[in-house]
């Protein structure tokens, strides 16, 4: 078996790939929680700690990585607080070191919040809706959308195609999936919700807070997508703890976005998605010797068993009732 790409970055590669953006490092790094690129904190003589990002081999094209750069200084610029990418002395923002591509960022303090607090949902909110007036304003030309094809269907047809479920389970899988992304379709197609630039991974790991406020970070994710992606994720708990913190998080969004609630009958379907979709990631990933060492539970018969009745859930909640928002 071939080494995997990433055996290729060591230390030396590191430091000399951040030395690159004329940058002098003092010889520390630290890996960071991250498995579908690879990013340290180095240190640097002349800033201090940064974060480098090392970017997926194959994963992304150069463009597609130039316009969620793009994004994030285009949000920067309208002090909505992205953490955006350094520039080197060219303008440029991302490098090619030694057949890897990276980016550095300011290093970014902060703590991840539970949202627990309206006063932070609606904070978050007008972040948010600030975000989503600028995604508005112009589309995506290279990275991806979020569709039902390419987060469900695909999904679904990598799993089976290269048999990842028990045979005992395969069968009941491909009825499920085919069933949960019919429903999806034709719920999607019904709303035709307006799309827009997103964060795309909007959930409370991705949010840093300091002194009240959150910094958004990492839009590795960002795509194009109803507004209600960067939304759904944030809520948790019974279904009034949901309109509870719903209603907080749109009374800030809406001081600077409209919201249609129409879309509000999309969280449940985005939901399936994304269980397909992650269930499908770390599959493809499975290659990667990260991925076994940090997810030792996946692609074990008790997952998959337990997959599937996430999904058998996730049938039923189509069936529910949206939840309930009423402008102010």
């Amino acid at each position: 078996m071939s080494a995997h790409p990433y055996a290729a970055l060591t230390p030396e590669v590191i430091l000399d790939a951040v030395e690159t953006f004329d940058l002098r490092c003092t010889g520390a790094l630290h890996a960071l929680n991250s498995y579908e690129n690879r990013v340290y904190r180095v240190e640097t003589e002349e800033r201090g700690p940064v974060a480098a990002k090392f970017y997926r081999p194959e994963r992304w094209p150069d463009a597609a990585i130039g316009e969620e750069h793009a994004f994030a200084l285009e949000l920067a610029e309208q002090e909505i607080p992205v953490v955006a990418p350094l520039a080197r002395a060219d303008g440029t923002t991302l490098a090619h070191h030694a057949g890897f591509r990276l980016a550095l960022f300011p290093w970014q303090p902060g703590r991840v919040s539970e949202l627990n607090q309206r006063e932070e949902r609606e904070t978050l909110g007008r972040y948010l809706g600030r975000l989503h007036r600028v995604g508005r304003s112009r589309r995506f030309a290279h990275r991806p959308a979020l569709t039902v094809e390419s987060f469900g269907r695909e999904s679904a047809e990598f799993l089976l195609a290269n048999n990842f479920l028990p045979d005992y389970l395969a069968g009941s899988y491909r009825a499920l999936s085919g069933e949960l992304l019919e429903l999806i379709a034709a719920r999607m197609d019904a709303i035709a919700p307006l799309t827009l630039r997103l964060h795309g991974d909007c959930h409370l790991g991705n949010l840093l807070w300091t002194d009240g406020a959150p910094h958004l970070v990492d839009l590795d994710d960002c795509r194009s997508g109803p507004a209600v992606q960067d939304l759904w994720m944030l809520l948790s708990g019974t279904r009034a703890d949901m309109e509870m913190q719903l209603g907080q998080v749109l009374t800030g969004y809406t001081q600077f976005m409209e919201f249609d609630p129409s879309e509000l009958a999309l969280l449940e379907p985005l939901r399936t998605l994304r269980l397909m979709h992650y269930a499908a990631w770390l599959a493809r990933r499975w290659d990667d010797p990260a991925f076994p060492m940090n997810f030792p539970w996946f692609n074990t018969q008790r997952y998959w068993e337990e997959h599937l009745q996430h999904l058998r859930e996730q049938r039923a909640a189509l069936d529910e009732p949206a939840l309930g928002w009423r402008p102010d």
